[in-house]
């Protein structure tokens, strides 16, 4: 299972589309004590929309991250390309691996197999 946090409907459904030809699940949530819930039930990994004015990104990394049991969890966040300072504030709040949008779009197939342990 993949537990996406992105309020981006276009995206997600792009994101479910591309899982769906992997045949693996995934879950929208847009608000952090969903996301938390979610990942009680161990995805394989979590993909966080840093763009996004409406979810509180920070909060669903700290959220994640402070919990022993769901920090080991890897996080890719994405991010547009004209602020890469958000990359750089999540990969300090403990995001996995941060990429512009164009790349997660593109690596996506790639990024819906990632191990449960250690991210790329």
């Amino acid at each position: 299972m993949i537990v996406a946090f992105v309020d981006d409907l276009m995206l997600l459904s792009r994101i479910r589309e591309a899982a769906r030809a992997l045949d693996v699940e995934v879950r929208g949530m847009r608000r952090v004590a969903d996301l938390v819930e979610a990942c009680r039930h161990s995805p394989t990994v979590v993909l966080i929309d840093l763009d996004s004015a409406r979810l509180p990104v920070t909060d669903a990394l700290g959220a994640l991250k402070g919990d022993p049991l769901l920090a080991r969890i890897p996080v890719v966040g994405f991010f547009s390309h004209v602020h890469p300072d958000r990359g750089r504030a999540a990969r300090e709040l403990g995001c996995s691996r941060v990429l512009p949008r164009s790349a997660f779009v593109q690596e996506l197939p790639s990024l819906l197999r990632m191990p449960t342990e250690g991210a790329a």
